[in-house]
């Protein structure tokens, strides 16, 4: 998780910029950050910002995600924080934490793949520090549970009931006791661990119980008051996401700090609870706005000129996908500037880099195929994920909401006949596609969460963007991590925040899969990326050569960083100026970078 090794509380006080200086650092791993500096030009993303909204409601500054990614500085944001939380926090949310939740667009998304979900979960090891024991194992599990309205979530028939909305008990009704195993790890050597501790997280997984709302379950590896133990958590992910598992990894912090100074832990609840949201989802399905965006998301998915070689239909996709992985890493030297330079060439963002780098892929395995043909838009359909927490709805606060909030929506990305052989160099082509593709991107209205919305919970544009399919490709980047360290309550060595870890039998969405990640480690940034695809729908050499591609084109974009002429402004960059890309081109051929 992207979290600091040691994290203090920094009460607001009368310095709110030194606070926020102090986050910003925590937040991003650095050592420190200037007054001056805002918070994307540091490199830092969207899911980053939620969380120094968290914590900066905690040090007592209410500041939005907005205000942290909109601020040109530190300076400037502080200026904008509300005074100390509770005194003027902005409008207030009305509070609904129990009873029925409505349906969301991805509880919709899951219960159409049509397979069994008991078991759908993600999870997350963390170091205990020495001293921490079985009863406070029971009280953190505990505060997590009464805080977190959604880990004591109940599905009465199962997500693909109909006429059975999900249900959150009273705080109370599910005792950490019941979820939690105690196991006595005494005499354990440290590299006996991670066998151990995969060992009971597979029993763990098998005990979730989504209709008895047994969303959660726990394993305590003790080791005995001096040693190191580890702590497991294993949600469902109907109530998890990346997002949620910041939030969580921060509160078990918090708890061990109010036990060993003698204190029940008590978390702050969530401004807006996920049931509030979940409402204004179904309200914002039918409103003007969002049923204009129809037409566009029925555009997104005609279907692309030239297939993947060989795909199914959605339907027939394999569903035993767990010898049908590749994992790649790219080293420092290319995933540092990859992450942090590339995308301030273009005013752009990581997703810009890395998906325009995936199109101009399979571009590359088409033409290999022989397969482009007369394509002259060059379309590439996919999938793309993003965290879901939009700034859609005045007066909502997501930043301590845990549950599963991803959006999933199309994108088609045209890049016409790019000379491949230049790109894969790093020449021009690169730099053209890389306007092209955030252009396309920014294009999206509100990040995507509208599709999901007209998709699964309008019953009139519903039916129709159904009948148009899926995307083959399906591409999520999780956001950066630190690697697991050896201080209490960091991820534990090879127990990194895990992938989504799906029942046996569950069919694919797409016929191949791409989830990325960054790792901040002692010797840099590095890029992981884990591909899944469907046996009876690809065949696992084409999809490494695709991989591979990637990667390929991964480091022609580090190789294009470096050139003089690289970067420069897009038409969103400039909206009040209504010039089209070719303009700003020629504008920069004559005056010189205009970024």
């Amino acid at each position: 998780m992207a979290e600091p090794v040691h994290r203090t509380e920094h009460p607001a006080g009368p310095d709110p910029v030194r606070t926020l200086r102090t986050l910003f650092a925590e937040v991003l791993g650095r050592a420190e950050v200037d007054a001056d500096h805002s918070f994307t030009g540091l490199g830092g993303d969207s899911i980053q910002a939620i969380q120094v909204v968290s914590r900066a409601r905690a040090a007592g500054l209410a500041v939005s995600t907005r205000d942290v990614l909109r601020a040109e500085s530190v300076t400037a944001l502080a200026a904008t924080a509300r005074g100390r939380v509770g005194e003027d926090a902005g409008p207030a949310t009305p509070p609904r934490r129990l009873g029925p939740v409505a349906p969301t667009p991805i509880m919709g998304w899951l219960a159409e793949l049509g397979g069994p979900v008991d078991t759908y979960n993600q999870s997350l090891v963390l170091r205990t520090p020495p001293g921490f024991g079985a009863a406070a194992a029971v009280r953190t599990v505990h505060a997590l549970l009464d805080t977190h309205e959604m880990l004591r979530l109940r599905l009465p028939d199962g997500i693909g009931a109909t006429g059975a909305e999900p249900v959150v008990p009273p705080a109370g009704s599910v005792a950490a006791t019941d979820l939690l195993e105690h196991v006595d790890a005494r005499g354990r050597a440290e590299a006996e661990l991670p066998a151990l501790t995969r060992e009971r997280m597979r029993a763990a997984r098998r005990l979730l119980a989504p209709r008895d709302g047994h969303m959660l379950r726990a394993v305590f590896l003790d080791r005995g008051a001096g040693r190191q133990g580890r702590l497991a958590l294993v949600i469902h992910h109907l109530v998890v996401d990346g997002v949620s598992w910041r939030i969580l990894q921060d509160d078990v912090r918090t708890c061990w700090t109010a036990l060993t100074e003698g204190r029940e832990p008590v978390l702050e609840p969530a401004a807006t609870p996920f049931a509030h949201w979940a409402d204004l989802l179904r309200a914002e399905a039918t409103s003007g706005r969002r049923t204009a965006e129809a037409d566009r998301w029925a555009a997104a998915l005609r279907e692309a000129p030239q297939p993947l070689a060989g795909v199914r239909p959605p339907g027939g996709l394999d569903p035993e996908c767990a010898e049908n992985t590749l994992t790649l890493t790219l080293g420092p030297d290319v995933a540092g500037p990859l992450l942090t330079t590339a995308p301030g060439l273009v005013n752009g963002t990581v997703n810009d880099v890395l998906l325009t780098a995936l199109a101009l892929a399979v571009l590359g395995r088409r033409s290999a195929d022989g397969a482009d043909g007369a394509d002259e838009e060059g379309a590439v359909l996919i999938d793309v994920e993003g965290h879901g927490r939009e700034d859609v709805a005045e007066g909502t606060d997501l930043s301590r909401t845990v549950g599963w909030f991803t959006t999933v929506f199309p994108v088609r990305l045209a890049l016409g006949r790019p000379d491949l052989d230049e790109a894969r160099r790093g020449g021009p082509a690169v730099g053209a596609a890389l306007r092209l593709v955030k252009e396309e991107l920014r294009a999206v209205p509100d990040k995507g969460i509208g599709f999901g919305l007209l998709r699964h919970l309008n019953s009139r544009t519903g039916p129709d963007l159904a009948a148009r399919g899926i995307p083959q490709i399906g591409f999520n980047y999780l956001g950066r991590f630190p690697m697991g360290g050896d201080a209490p309550w960091d991820a534990a060595p090879g127990h990194d925040f895990a992938l989504d870890d799906a029942d046996e039998g569950l069919p694919m969405a797409h016929a191949v899969e791409v989830n990325a990640a960054a790792h901040e480690g002692p010797d840099g940034l590095t890029l992981s990326a884990t591909w899944t695809w469907a046996g009876n729908a690809l065949p696992g050499p084409w999809v490494h050569d695709l991989a591979r591609e990637w990667f390929t084109m991964l480091r022609a974009v580090v190789t294009h960083a470096g050139r003089p002429d690289a970067g420069g402004l897009t038409p969103s960059d400039v909206p009040l100026a209504q010039v089209s890309q070719a303009d700003l081109d020629t504008f920069e051929s004559q005056l010189g970078a205009l970024l």
